[in-house]
């Protein structure tokens, strides 16, 4: 179904987890931040997956490997198997493995995922541009990815090899606050090469399409907490999607969204998951939602309520 024509939230009368088959959860900013799980996340998780709703963690962060990402699920007290996680990592390595042959070599700027990735397609990690790769991609390697690793990159992108990215995100969320993300280090290797790359991970069509070959998902909600990738992402595979305030969206840059950013539903945070979500009304002017009401004037939001 086509989310083009969608000008604001939508309700449901029944809770999210029963009225979706399978949630597809963001990771950072949604489920954790800095690696300890953000408040409410556990319980509502578990009561959502023992109420039937099946739960996927897609996530554009391509540095762990899914192995690694369920178990650090399972120790924060929400069990996972590696089946469960769709990575970046993942979504690249198809795109890649469909345009070189088997066996190929493929230059690695990140971490072990995209490593793991491409060897579950059959290509070759190598370290350097003069280890003969037919292929170059880029994927989050964390705080301690060396300098050098970008050159190795810019070294072989400049002699016309195709040049993948698992995501352009220019921020990743921490236990600290907003740090770079890959889009951040991809832009390096821009700047030097002037290229472009192929880009895997979410909002973009590879993510969404990996997503669903893995889950078999029928009835997907999207989780997130990003708009130009979560919500985008959702928008761009015509189905319908969450937004928690856990992460680095805040209110006003949800209100400022242009449509393709605007979420079927918003809340708190994963409770959203186990509730009716309210409708949204227009009228004389003004738009009605849970108890609130918004309007615009004078040049600014006049928003009136108490959310009961």
């Amino acid at each position: 179904m086509s989310r083009s024509v969608r000008t604001r939230p939508e309700g449901s009368g029944q809770a999210l987890s029963e009225a979706y088959d399978t949630a597809l959860l963001d990771l950072d900013g949604v489920v954790y931040a800095g690696g300890n799980a953000i408040e409410h996340a556990v319980p509502s998780l578990a009561v959502a997956r023992d109420g039937g709703m099946r739960l996927a963690y897609v996530t554009n962060n391509a540095l762990r490997t899914p192995d690694a990402v369920a178990a650090h699920l399972t120790e924060l007290g929400i069990p996972a198997e590696a089946g469960d996680v769709i990575t970046s990592a993942q979504a690249v390595a198809r795109l890649i493995a469909n345009q070189v042959p088997r066996g190929s070599r493929v230059l690695v700027v990140g971490g072990e995922g995209l490593r793991a990735a491409l060897r579950e397609r059959g290509l070759e990690p190598v370290e350097s541009a003069d280890d003969e790769p037919v292929a170059v991609v880029q994927g989050y390697g964390g705080p301690e990815l060396a300098w050098g690793r970008f050159a190795e990159a810019s070294y072989a992108v400049a002699r016309g090899l195709p040049w993948f990215a698992s995501n352009t995100d220019l921020t990743i969320p921490s236990g600290r606050g907003i740090a770079p993300g890959n889009g951040a280090a991809v832009e390096v290797v821009r700047i030097a090469t002037g290229a472009e790359p192929q880009v895997a991970g979410k909002p973009l069509p590879p993510m969404h399409r990996e997503t669903i070959l893995r889950t078999g998902a029928e009835r997907p909600l999207v989780v997130g907490d990003r708009l130009d990738t979560d919500i985008e992402g959702a928008f761009n595979g015509g189905v319908d999607s969450l937004l928690v305030l856990t992460g680095v969206t805040d209110g006003a840059q949800l209100l400022a969204a242009p449509p393709q950013h605007r979420p079927t539903y918003v809340d708190a945070d994963l409770r959203g998951l186990l509730t009716g979500q309210p409708e949204v009304v227009g009228d004389d002017g003004a738009f009605r939602c849970g108890g609130w009401t918004a309007a615009a004037g004078a040049g600014r939001l006049e928003l009136d309520g108490d959310g009961a």
